[in-house]
This record gives C-alpha cells, structure tokens and sequence, in this order.
C-alpha cells in the first residue's frame, strides 16, 4: 500500500523545512524521474519560543498536513488507474534522448536509426519542448515536417518518405510510452496518422559481382572483408561491429555458428556460417576479443560507394545491400522463405517476402514459355 509520511529537514537560522515523503518513489512533476522527497517550501521554527512562533508552526504543519491527505488520495488512485495526479511538467526533448540512450546502452541493432529520429525531432522543435505543450496539432505538424525538410547531412537534398516514415514510427512510439508512464495525459499517438512507406526495389548483388568486389582493390581492407562477410552471412553492419571470438562456436553436427542474442526477448539463437566466411574471419588475424578491430561506421559509406565504382559495378549500392544480397541469393538459390526469415532474423515472413519480389522464379518461368521460331534471330 502507498503511503505519504509528512517529515522535517534542519535547515539554518534553527529552522526546519517540510517535505512528503513517499513510499514507492513517484515519478517528479519537475524532472520526469523517480524520487521520494517532495519539498513543500514551507518551514517551521526548531523550537519556538514565543506564541506568535508556535501559532506558525501550528498552522503551518496543518496546511502541510493537508497537503499530505491530498497527496495520499492521489497516490491511492494511481494505483487503481486513476490519472487525476501530480501534474507531470518535463523536457519532451530530454525525455526522447533518454530513450535513445536506452537502445545505444543495449546495443540494439536500430539504435542509429533511433538517433538519426531524434536529431530530426531536436531539428523540428529546437532543444526545449515542454510536455505539457505537447498537442494534436503539434503531432500533425511534425509529420508535414518530415515529408517536406530536406536532410540534415545537405540542404539540397530532400528526406526520403520512406526514412521519414521510419523516424515519425520512432516518434509515434516515444508518444505512446509517455502516455504509458503518465508523462503525458493525453494518448496523442492514437491521433497520428503514420507515414505510408513506398515499395522501393531492394538493389542486390550477384555472385559473379561480389567475387569481382572481392578481387577489387579498396582504400580500408577490412571494409571490404566486412561487407563479404555480410553478403555471406546476412549480418547488419552493428552485428558485425560488436562481433567477438567467444560468439563463435563450432561442433559436429551443426559446424560453425554464431550465438547471436534477442534484445528484447533475450533469447538465443544459432546462426550458421559457412566455412568461407571463417576464412573471412581468420584474415582479421585476431584470436580473442573483437574480431573487426578498425571499423568505423563514418567511413563506411564514401569507402563502400567508391570501391564498387572502381569494380566497375553500376548499381547504388550501400553497406546494408550486402544483406540484401544474402537474403535475394538464398531465394535464388531455392531456400525456402521461412528458412531465409529465420536466418535474417525478421519476425514475420510478410517482411522477407519484400525479397522474394526481387526474384519471382514463377515470373520467371512464365517469361520464357512462350517461344517463338522467328526466322532469322540466333539464340
């Protein structure tokens, strides 16, 4: 049961200030946080002397007495669902950055796709948006926001609908914990229209265009044994940063896999890898610890851009498209869609099916059944 226990603080000139304190800790109307102490400004006299002393103290402890009855109620209620409480009054800004913290803290996979959405945000509203002024109409205009804003990176450019669906689903999710945790009293995210995301066509490599990628010259080596490793594994490039010898294991039966954790279910899960992609590896020359030892993120994008250029490859190709080529090669190759999901680690086979339109067999096949003998065409 909650309660709320009216105590005394020694402060100077032989004065003591008043506070409640609670038990469970609330949640601060101030800073948004855990805390047991709410100090209520007002003071009484250590040991008063004179009637017009004790007359103070007297009324003073009964108005913070009353202030505690009223406190209690509203603790009370909060616990059979009520939200008539403390007015909670934060930096929504603040309180978005924390969230990010939480997925960089984790090391989960999207934690730069969460960032790069509250830099947007931060971009929209500056560095200060109390949560009290958060509204429908503010949601509504931070989605026109992002549909229209060019890129923070170039002025020139516009951000994509699809990078901006992506972010507002960020936001939209940041609005439904506030509600949860009662930082906001209002559910605003039952209010916000999500961004629809446009079917793009998921560029990948053949085979042929990897092993020539491979006998490419590059500016930073281990770049390029990254990205193999990607195309042979279906890694995301943080996976592979964080990827470490003691995640590695080998047996008989199921030969060499990688033991790869679920954020949010903890869960464990075996992810096989063939025998060249540990050639990969072992060119890294480490035994223990960090296996890609001079990764960095900022590099990536110029050095991987300029390396298929020099292959002699015309496609926009990224970091990422090396996993795409691993799920489009493993269809290609007639693995089974459930297969491929499980080894990309999807949820939902709705979102592997993105690949398996990239190679339609059936499409395919049905391209090639009507031949023609047209005198005068060679084969």
């Amino acid at each position: 049961m909650a309660n709320v226990t009216l105590r005394h603080k020694k402060i100077a000139n032989g004065k003591s200030s008043l506070y409640l304190d609670y038990f469970p800790p609330i949640i601060s109307p101030k800073t948004g946080k855990e805390t047991r102490r709410e100090f209520l400004k007002l003071t009484v006299f250590d040991k008063p002397t004179s009637l017009i002393d004790k007359e103070h103290n007297k009324t003073t402890v009964e108005f913070a007495q009353l202030i505690r009855a009223k406190r209690l109620v509203q603790i009370r209620n909060r616990e059979f669902g009520f939200k008539e409480n403390v007015d909670i009054n934060i930096n929504f800004v603040e309180y978005y950055e924390k969230i990010v913290l939480e997925y960089f803290n984790k090391g989960t996979n999207n934690y730069l796709n969460w960032n790069a959405s509250f830099q947007y945000f931060k971009k929209f509203v500056g560095k200060t948006i109390s949560s009290r002024n958060l509204s429908i109409e503010m949601v509504k205009k931070y989605r026109e926001f992002l549909l229209t804003t060019n890129t923070i990176k170039s002025s020139k450019r516009k951000l994509a609908q699809n990078t901006a669906a992506s972010y507002y689903k960020h936001f939209i999710n940041i609005l439904k914990r506030a509600y949860k945790e009662q930082i906001i009293s209002i559910d605003l995210a039952q209010h916000a229209d999500y961004i629809k995301q446009e079917q793009t066509f998921r560029e990948y490599l053949t085979e042929k265009e990897l092993e020539k990628l491979w006998n490419t010259d590059i500016k930073k080596p281990q770049i390029k044994r990254a990205a193999l490793f990607s195309a042979l594994t279906g890694l995301r490039f943080v996976e592979i940063y964080n990827l470490t010898w003691e995640m590695i294991f080998v047996d008989k039966h199921q030969g060499h896999y990688i033991q790869l954790k679920e954020q949010k279910t903890g869960n464990i899960q075996n992810q096989p890898i063939s025998d060249i992609a540990i050639s990969i590896l072992k060119k890294e020359l480490t035994t223990s610890g960090k296996i890609f030892t001079s990764l960095k993120y900022y590099e990536v994008a110029k050095t991987v851009k300029k390396w298929v250029q020099d292959a002699g490859i015309h496609k926009k190709i990224s970091f990422h498209n090396f996993r795409h080529s691993y799920a489009t090669l493993q269809l290609a190759n007639s693995t089974d869609i459930y297969t491929v999901s499980k080894l990309l680690g999807h949820k939902n086979v709705a979102t592997t099916q993105i690949y398996a339109k990239v190679i339609d067999k059936t499409k395919i096949e049905a391209a090639n059944r009507i031949n023609l003998d047209l005198h005068g065409l060679s084969d």
